[in-house]
């Protein structure tokens, strides 16, 4: 047990040195659960993912459509407003990014934010330069493997710090939905659940943005 907290603790420090732990943060080895209300069931022959708000055409993909799309593998570190810090996370998704890039998704010059909507009517707000940055995923797997229900299968939102690219912004944890079942791009932020609940709106981890 105690070369386990002293290998955590040398990691804590290095992880500081090299610019990688943000301020207010403790590395774990976990993976901690943390979410509000239940776990849903998935049924992947009603499941369905939706695009619309400012976009030339309303999208929709069923779970089968959206494994087709084109698949992205992500490495960073991930940060929870309640201290945590994981780092060299794996996801595997769908890039916003490439769907745009590759014309599968085309936006209106009007669309500045992001609304994510997952189950149970919970929402999670971003600006639409983070959700088409490189650390902005839409994963479906976790270290090679599918994601668990307890973290958000079958697709949840994943944001974090990619090493070297302190060009992106970096939002703390709850930035990316659990159960995401669609986008809605928007010409105007709008506050999520936990934003409306009193979280700080752009939740900038470096900036220990954690209330508003």
């Amino acid at each position: 047990m105690f070369a386990g907290i002293f290998k955590r603790k040398s990691l804590e420090e290095q992880s500081k040195k090299e610019g990688r732990l943000p301020p207010g943060q403790s590395l774990t080895q976990k993976f901690p659960v943390l979410h509000y209300g239940p776990v849903p069931v998935f049924n992947p022959a009603t499941w369905d993912f939706r695009i619309w708000g400012e976009v030339e055409e309303d999208k929709s993909w069923s779970w089968d459509e959206f494994n087709q799309l084109p698949r992205t593998t992500l490495t960073m570190d991930i940060h929870c407003v309640t201290r945590w810090s994981k780092l060299d996370t794996t996801w595997g998704g769908v890039s916003v990014r490439t769907l745009i890039d590759q014309g599968l998704v085309k936006l209106k010059p009007s669309a500045k934010y992001v609304l994510q909507h997952a189950e149970y009517g919970f929402t999670v707000n971003l600006p639409l330069e983070v959700v088409l940055a490189d650390n902005f995923l839409l994963a479906t797997h976790y270290n090679g493997q599918p994601l668990a229900p307890e973290h958000g299968a079958p697709l949840r939102g994943v944001v974090g710090y990619l090493s070297g690219r302190e060009d992106l912004m970096t939002p703390y944890f709850w930035k990316g939905a659990k159960w995401l079942r669609g986008m809605e791009f928007m010409a105007n932020d709008r506050p999520g659940f936990w934003e409306q609940a009193g979280y700080h709106n752009e939740a900038d981890v470096w900036k220990e943005e954690r209330f508003g």
